[in-house]
């Protein structure tokens, strides 16, 4: 019934299987993949015919979670998965940047690549188990993919490169563990394609070291792939290249001077107006009947192979700056005047205004994924308005590349962090993009370092970011750009982001719209991006020393340990305890199954007021310790009178004076505040109080 074909090694020390034949059979092609006893299915298909409308290729690859595959049933009402989470995002990204480029060019038809968990052992990341399965799927289907390619996480500790870590070994890089690198890279046999990586300040060579180590370990696996395609492929698609020749020399006649004088100008506003009239003369000088994603597509080749030349021969980028120049850096903070924390950070045409708000432990994310539900208590949100490009357009939840871009910012500066006990505060942190001419995600990496001074967090170091760029021609020649315009992205050929310390890197991003690169031009790329770094750390660093102390809006949190086995006695029954000094105190109050209660509130006295409410309920009373008490009721033998929490001492009345009383409301009254002295505490753990040879105008010691 099923003709199944696999294929199996063992991979970093855990067996890798490859399968197809058996699910998914109408799909053009179907693997289903397995490492450890984590299980992706990838499907591949594509539209037999071309959409003429589009001037792009319209790939789409979805990543989806199931949460039976770790044996859970999601939370909400609707008990059903919905839309993406943000790591399915980020996985369904990772999975398109190395595959996208590896289609030939002009290529049209519609490509879907869904790839979906169907197990997760809760050792092994299926996101690598996707990549690899999607890669093989697209292999067998018969559409014309240049592939294949592989990928592979590479951790380091030790000065020892890690193929494959397992899940727990670094899913806190910066918390105290020895591994110091998460890093996924992708490519082909020949080049690297992508790489995405969180670091704990490694230098260059360790990076690349890294990178290369990955690619060497991955060569087995697209041995693999081609194996099974060789088996189990179909016939590719005959897809023929369009011959645009004519159009080309039709578009050069009636605009190419034109384009070429508006790539002279520096000014962008400038420019995009004579760019437009180019493009205008252009199409008015074109037969009506030509294709308009044809011309688009020669008009964009037109474009690259200008701003090429300038770049490659005569070493002239599009605002006139040298090869390895940063443009005009301007940054600010603490610029409003509630916000915990602010900054706005310029650079050139790009602009990020990033605000820091401080938070208590109720504020922390709850994330409900396959591995364990988890809390984190540093937050990134990365938000790209139209009007930063001088566009209209709809706003609407964060995209693909708003969560991306977030998430870049997030991992460059989760190595720099302080530790819960150090600053006990939940920490989010919100770029708003006014402006962007390139590498906003790198200006929202400074902001935040910015913000996050001005609002008084002990970040181990500030952190920056530059975004690289690579013009590269058929003959090997190539140009490295440092700090990119959006120009120099859309028309170049690699995306670069680092970001780091002074000391090392702490994330590196890397995407490339040609198949792939060597490591020589990584090593330059890395090399002109330390010193781009160093340039606007210290940029950065004449504005920091004017951050000021925490912000009188932001919430003090101090902390206090009690035993394990007084939590509930301070919680209350439903709550009622810990409610009360809640209202009573004006403080917020979290505490935790170790004992460890955090106090929150921008008020000292509210904080102090509920500690010591705290203090009363967990106190252990102490034979000898004077203390100051309440009269909660008088009888005729003495009086009741509360020291500790809500525990009363008896105060004889033969100990209330040094003379004899009559009666104990000849001295004292009901509400009364009097020091009292604890004697001794019987058997039955009763407290005998006393307020002999003890001045009641003293200040009590209790």
């Amino acid at each position: 019934m099923f003709n199944t074909v696999s294929r199996s090694m063992t991979w970093g020390g855990r067996k890798l299987t490859l399968e197809t034949g058996k699910v998914a059979r109408q799909a053009d092609g179907c693997i289903m993949a397995s490492y450890g006893e984590t299980v992706v299915m990838a499907a591949v298909t594509y539209a037999k015919s071309p959409n003429t409308e589009l001037d792009f290729f319209p790939l789409t690859v979805h990543y989806q979670e199931k949460y039976y595959a770790s044996g859970k049933i999601p939370g909400g009402f609707f008990k059903r998965e919905a839309r993406p989470s943000e790591m399915a995002t980020l996985t369904a990204r990772l999975i398109d940047r190395p595959v996208r480029p590896l289609f030939p060019n002009g290529f049209r038809n519609p490509v879907d690549v869904i790839c979906t968990v169907l197990s997760h052992d809760k050792e092994n990341d299926p996101d690598i188990v996707a990549m690899i399965a999607s890669s093989a799927a697209l292999m067998i289907s018969g559409v014309p993919f240049q592939g294949p390619i592989a990928a592979a996480r590479v951790g380091f500790a030790d000065g020892k490169y890690i193929l494959c870590p397992k899940i727990e070994e670094i899913e806190d890089l910066a918390g105290g563990s020895d591994h110091r690198l998460d890093l996924v890279v992708a490519g082909t046999r020949d080049a690297v394609m992508m790489v995405e990586s969180e670091a704990v300040e490694l230098t260059e060579t360790e990076m690349l070291g890294a990178v290369e180590y990955g690619h060497k370990q991955m060569q087995t696996v697209i041995d693999m792939i081609e194996d099974l395609a060789l088996e189990a492929g179909k016939p590719k698609f005959d897809h023929a290249v369009p011959d645009r020749s004519v159009v080309r020399q039709a578009v050069a006649k009636a605009a190419g001077d034109a384009m070429q004088k508006a790539y002279a100008i520096e000014d962008k506003t400038e420019r995009n107006e004579a760019i437009s009239q180019a493009k205008f003369r252009i199409r008015q000088g074109i037969d009506e009947d030509t294709d308009d994603s044809e011309l688009g597509t020669v008009i964009k080749e037109l474009e690259s192979d200008i701003l090429r030349n300038n770049i490659l021969n005569h070493g002239r980028r599009v605002d006139g700056r040298g090869l390895e120049d940063v443009r005009p850096i301007a940054c600010e903070v603490g610029i409003l005047p509630r916000a915990h924390g602010s900054a706005l950070f310029t650079r050139g045409e790009t602009q990020a205004l990033v605000v820091t708000t401080l938070g208590t432990g109720e504020d922390e994310q709850i994330v409900d994924s396959l591995t364990a539900n988890t809390r984190q208590n540093f937050l990134l949100h990365y938000n790209f308005p139209p009007y930063s490009v001088g566009e209209t357009g709809r706003l609407g939840p964060p995209g693909r590349r708003e969560i991306g871009h977030g998430k870049l910012a997030w991992r460059a500066l989760k190595a720099v962090m302080p530790d819960g006990d150090t600053f006990p505060y939940t920490i989010r942190i919100v770029s708003e993009i006014t402006e962007s001419n390139g590498s906003s995600s790198m200006a929202t990496v400074c902001g935040s370092s910015l913000s996050m001074m001005s609002a008084s967090v002990p970040l181990k170091a500030p952190v920056a970011g530059v975004a690289m760029g690579l013009i590269l021609n058929d003959d090997g020649k190539y140009a490295v750009l440092t700090d990119i315009l959006g120009t120099e992205d859309h028309l170049g050929d690699m995306d670069f982001k680092v970001a780091g310390t002074e000391t090392g890197i702490t994330s590196l991003q890397m995407d490339i719209k040609v198949a792939g690169i060597t490591s020589e031009i990584m090593a330059d790329a890395l090399e002109s991006a330390r010193k781009g770094r160093l340039h606007i750390l210290g940029e950065m660093a004449r504005v920091l020393s004017t951050a000021g102390e925490m912000s009188v809006h932001a919430p003090r949190i101090v902390s206090m340990k009690i035993p394990v086995d007084k939590i509930r006695e301070v919680i209350g029954s439903g709550g009622k305890v810990i409610r009360e000094i809640t209202e009573t105190s004006g403080a917020k109050i979290d505490i935790n199954d170790e004992g460890i209660i955090k106090f929150a509130s921008p008020d000292g006295q509210a904080l102090e007021a509920a500690r010591r409410m705290v203090n009363d309920i967990v106190a252990e009373p102490e034979v000898g310790k004077i203390y100051r008490g309440k009269v909660v009721r008088i009888m005729d033998f003495g009086a009741f009178v509360n020291i500790v929490g809500k525990r009363d001492g008896l105060l004889h009345i033969s100990r209330m004076a040094n003379h004899r009383v009559g009666h104990p409301s000849d001295m004292l009254e009901e509400g009364q505040m009097v020091n009292v002295r604890l004697d001794r505490i019987d058997d039955r753990g009763k407290m005998q109080l006393t307020m002999k040879s003890i001045d009641q105008a003293e200040s009590a010691a209790g």
